[in-house]
């Protein structure tokens, strides 16, 4: 009987270290060509499922419209406002990670396919076309 309930423990413990870390909240995006704070993106899962919307924009340059909307964006998305915009959607956890969703660059309007991993207090996320290895990896920070 005791064997078996450490065998249980022991399971438990390798299981839960291989499960994607919680991923809700709201995050401050990075820029990864300037390193300046660009927005904060509030993420949810529901049913499973992870998706994020915009809900604040930061560092604003005078020139730039303090309420932009998405001109370059195909579809339902087209002129409409970043801010309260979705722009990730369809990550599911996937051992460590969330994968197999979609993100959005509000900047250009394009469409990346996405998987996100939570490291602490920052979540690796990154957006790339067909495999992995084309892409870029933004790091965000929880707030």
């Amino acid at each position: 009987m005791k064997k078996i309930l450490l065998g249980m423990i022991a399971f438990g413990l390798l299981s839960t270290g291989l499960m994607a870390e919680d991923i809700s909240g709201t995050w401050m995006t990075i820029d990864d060509e300037t390193g300046q704070a660009r927005s904060h993106v509030n993420i949810w899962v529901h049913n499973g499922v992870a998706y994020g919307k915009v809900t604040k924009l930061l560092n604003r340059k005078p020139n730039e419209d303090p309420d932009p909307v998405c001109t370059e964006c195909k579809g339902e998305n087209n002129g409409k406002k970043v801010v309260g915009m979705t722009i990730l959607w369809n990550l599911k956890e996937d051992g460590d990670e969330w994968k197999g969703g979609t993100i959005l660059d509000p900047k250009n309007g394009k469409t990346y396919k996405c998987k996100i991993k939570r490291e602490g207090n920052s979540l690796k996320v990154r957006g790339f076309i067909g495999f992995s290895l084309l892409g870029r990896t933004q790091v965000w920070k929880k707030l």
